[in-house]
């Protein structure tokens, strides 16, 4: 590859710039992530943009707390500190509201629960994942009005700047509601990180790089990347089992990650390059639940191809 810009000297040396080093950039220490379960629904379920949820929408497949049954708030605050400081010898923590779309709530409820959340002396951050369509004005108020305390996020669910791969997926919202969201997120200080599905259905690779050209066009804050999985108890499984559903193998997986990695701008924090899902939800593909080999696969292509992250973008701020 043809390179324009040298490797960005990101502090963790790696070839694009990891969350933990993002991280232990601001704080100086170790700070992780306690996913919460506040008991959301969603719009896409209720009947208020749509039934059944996305296709591919498990949440006992992506959250540590809902697959744990854990209900309470506190509980799952305490478990999620004891776990996180013996694992990885945490110091602070990040309230990180996961489950369903967090924001879909009455502002008083909102207010309640995130201010629960971060009235511990150890929490460093909130982190809140939802829809592009559940973030009115007065919720990215609330948001922004704890940034002068503690770090905050807004995840918002992208998964696919093509609006025939969202229709397929029962996303039952536009990428024009994903650029309006995220810029009046932008607009009040809230770094913004999008979820990106690679391998959807009917997509190839130049549908993926297009995805990747509308983020960095977008200049999003945050991106987390996985690979189309299939989990139990989903319309997806239904599909798959009707008629399998083309997979990525993790090589190809390797490869469109570095190629999405190579055109997203270098100062983006990447918080997800795998998926986590638990054994007894997952049908396939069976790589995804080895998410660290997932990750080394990542880099080694990054490294056998001599690339790093924003190596495909010239020009300035690229």
């Amino acid at each position: 590859m043809s390179q324009s810009r040298r490797l960005p000297a990101y502090p963790d040396r790696k070839r694009y710039r990891t969350y933990s080093g993002y991280l232990k950039e601001l704080f100086g220490c170790r700070v992780h992530k306690i996913s919460l379960d506040a008991g959301f629904t969603c719009p896409n379920r209720d009947g208020v943009r749509g039934t059944g949820g996305c296709i591919f929408c498990n949440n006992e497949g992506f959250s540590y707390n809902t697959a744990r049954a854990v209900t309470d708030l506190d509980l799952q605050l305490e478990q999620g500190r004891d776990h996180m400081r013996r694992r990885f010898g945490a110091a602070r923590f990040i309230a990180y509201f996961q489950a369903y779309s967090s924001t879909y709530a009455p502002l008083d409820t909102l207010r309640r629960l995130f201010d629960h959340a971060l009235a511990g002396p150890d929490m460093a951050g909130l982190a809140v994942s939802t829809r592009p369509d559940c973030v009115p004005d007065e919720v990215l108020d609330l948001l922004a009005g704890y940034s002068s305390r503690v770090l905050v996020w807004l995840e918002l669910g992208l998964q696919s700047a093509n609006d025939s791969s969202l229709a397929r997926l029962n996303r039952c919202h536009t990428v024009a509601d994903f650029t309006d969201a995220a810029q009046r997120a932008a607009g009040r200080g809230i770094p913004v990180a999008a979820h990106v599905i690679l391998g959807l259905p009917g997509e190839g690779r130049d549908e993926m790089l297009a995805t990747a050209r509308y983020l960095a066009d977008l200049n999003v804050a945050g991106l987390k990347l996985h690979a189309l999985h299939v989990l139990r108890g989903t319309a997806l499984a239904a599909l798959n089992a009707a008629e399998p559903v083309r997979l990525l193998g993790l090589e190809e997986y390797a490869a469109l990650a570095a190629d999405f990695l190579e055109h997203t701008r270098p100062e983006v924090v990447i918080q997800r390059l795998a998926a986590d899902a638990p054994r007894r939800e997952l049908i396939a593909p069976d790589w995804c639940l080895r998410k660290l080999e997932t990750v080394n696969a990542v880099e080694m292509e990054l490294e056998r191809r001599d690339s790093f992250q924003g190596s495909a973008l010239s020009g300035p701020g690229a």
